[in-house]
């Protein structure tokens, strides 16, 4: 790790996760399903990700994709994985939830953060992106995304100040956190060390040093991934397994140790 910087990279895999450690990652988000921007993993992936490496893991808990707004019968899965991420060995939870009126549910992250204590809970933010494969297929990848959604950014962070949160991830309720820089920056104001501010959302070797230096943060997120040709030599290629703008079966993405090396140098350098 930098002196200064934390590097947080989202995974949704062993192979990923073993690839963040190597390259000098410290701390993962766990999470299924990147397609649907990250969905609660399985208790079976914590505890093999727990075995292999030795740097912090936080568990996403998001029981499905789409917005933020969730039923009675969905806080109650909430609550229950909650539990079961805390019992398995999760270092800190990830998680976010809204009112129809675009605010912080508060009473529903009440009840979680109770229910995670003593954990860390991150409020987690997102976007949705486009990629394209060695082989030229595009499709989109949707990111979750609480935070940036809201209503009222200032706002809404003052409540999760008041609620004990410990850290908002957040691409400044824009695409990217590059170009929602500006807002970040006065989130990182506003917070005055409060709670701590992750710029997260198509961080790049190409772009990080301009946001870190443009935020004023010190920690940053991102899953620096790169495909993979799977080792499958029988394939049907007639046939997909998930929607149209998913990824291709036979391409696999995953975290790419040279680009979170890449990454770490860049924070570095920037002392």
């Amino acid at each position: 790790m930098a002196e200064g910087f934390f590097m947080e990279v989202c995974v949704d895999s062993v192979e990923s996760a073993v690839n963040a450690e190597q390259g000098g990652a410290c701390r993962l988000e766990l999470c299924c399903s990147l397609s649907e921007g990250g969905l609660t993993p399985s208790i079976g992936l914590l505890q093999v990700v727990k075995q292999r490496v030795k740097i912090p893991v936080y568990a996403m808990i998001r029981p499905r994709g789409g917005d933020f707004l969730y039923s009675e019968q969905e806080a109650d899965v909430m609550k229950r994985d909650v539990a079961a991420m805390k019992s398995h060995g999760a270092d800190g939870l990830v998680l976010g939830a809204l009112t129809e009126d675009g605010r912080v549910d508060t009473e529903l992250c009440t009840t979680l953060l109770a229910a995670a204590h003593p954990l860390p809970v991150t409020f987690h933010r997102g976007n949705l992106r486009l990629f394209e494969t060695s082989s030229g297929v595009r499709f989109f990848t949707f990111f979750t995304q609480a935070f940036d959604m809201v209503q009222d950014p200032a706002a809404a962070l003052e409540t999760l100040v008041s609620l004990g949160i410990r850290r908002l991830l957040t691409s400044g309720c824009d695409n990217s956190a590059l170009e929602g820089l500006p807002l970040i920056k006065c989130l990182v104001e506003q917070a005055k060390g409060r709670i701590t501010i992750m710029p997260g959302g198509g961080i790049t070797e190409r772009n990080l040093q301009r946001i870190l230096e443009g935020s004023g943060a010190h920690e940053f997120h991102c899953s620096a991934r790169s495909g993979r040709d799977s080792a499958m030599k029988f394939r049907n290629n007639r046939v997909t397994m998930g929607a149209t703008f998913s990824a291709p079966e036979y391409n696999l993405k995953v975290a790419d140790v040279l680009k979170v090396q890449t990454l770490n140098a860049i924070a570095r350098n920037i002392l």
